[in-house]
């Protein structure tokens, strides 16, 4: 379970075992089961998740019920609300399991202790958000931009193996069509 995390960590910063050990210990393993809600909407935020297995999805179901999914984290992804975590305010998402999910979970305290006393680790969380800023915003592009066909593919390269892994519902719901629709598409 750790080296897969460090295999994320040095991916961009390399630690040594002793920095990897002290990075770790700020992180507590979690594991959900299928279906498991992780965040709830409208509760606060306490952790970011990394997934060591499993599968997770984060969505925001509007005030008619229809539910978006805004993202999936399989292994050596990382999911949670980012507004609610930083801003220690209730979450406008819900964060669930699709499948039995282990997981790494690191406090917004934590974070900032390990980043204030490992400089490698600030780096480190500092890049991956701009990776994962980038990412959103070129979703955001295929979303308004592209047709539901350019938003199938952009899915299918940003999450190899995803959707033999999860209903239609879900994907047709990721890319904003209905399922007739992503039908047509596979």
């Amino acid at each position: 379970m750790s080296s897969l995390l460090r295999a994320n960590i040095e991916e961009i910063v390399s630690l040594t075992d002793a920095e990897f050990e002290f990075a770790l210990s700020h992180f507590t393993v979690k594991r959900f089961k299928k279906h498991q809600i992780v965040i709830q909407e409208g509760d606060y935020v306490k952790n970011d998740y990394y997934v060591v297995s499993g599968l997770m999805q984060s969505s925001y179901t509007n005030s008619k019920g229809k539910e978006h999914i805004l993202q999936f984290a399989m292994q050596n992804l990382w999911i949670t609300d980012l507004e609610a975590y930083h801003n220690r305010a209730k979450a406008t998402l819900t964060v669930s399991c699709i499948e039995d999910s282990e997981i790494l979970a690191i406090t917004l305290e934590n974070r900032e202790k390990l980043c204030r006393e490992l400089q490698k680790m600030e780096y480190f969380f500092r890049k991956k958000s701009t990776a994962d800023y980038i990412c959103l915003q070129k979703r955001i592009l295929c979303l308004i931009t592209g047709c539901a066909k350019d938003r199938y593919e952009h899915l299918v390269q940003q999450y190899p193996g995803l959707v033999q892994r999860v209903p239609k519902s879900l994907i047709a719901s990721y890319l904003g069509v209905s399922r007739e629709t992503l039908s047509r598409l596979v």
